[in-house]
């Protein structure tokens, strides 16, 4: 079977980009797409990896956080589900009850929600 574009025939593709307006940069997510292989999550990958070396998401990427009511237990995530996941899980093994906030929503997660 044959491809119907030879490669040098192929449409051209741009890579999304991504700005900070804290960094005063735009980049590319071509690194994230071709040497990290991240596909569809390219996107997420930058903003988790540009969060971990600067301390801020870049412009646009609004965390989902969880934040525990009882000890230093806060996270980050780019999706509900996870932090869903994060918090219920730190809910029922302390008994803290956690906030996780994100989206303009916050939610209150107990142990007794989760049990």
């Amino acid at each position: 079977m044959t491809d119907e574009f030879s490669d040098d025939e192929r449409p051209p593709t741009d890579p999304p980009t991504i700005t900070c307006s804290q960094c005063q940069q735009t980049w590319t997510v071509e690194y994230e797409l071709e040497e990290l292989h991240a596909g569809n999550s390219a996107l997420e990958q930058f903003a988790m990896d540009h969060q971990r070396h600067t301390g801020h998401f870049p412009d646009e990427v609004t965390p989902f956080v969880v934040d525990c009511t009882q000890c230093p237990a806060t996270e980050q995530y780019l999706t509900r589900r996870p932090a869903e996941r994060f918090a219920e899980t730190h809910a029922r093994h302390t008994g803290h009850t956690v906030e996780l906030s994100g989206n303009e929503k916050q939610t209150t997660i107990s142990a007794s929600d989760v049990r």
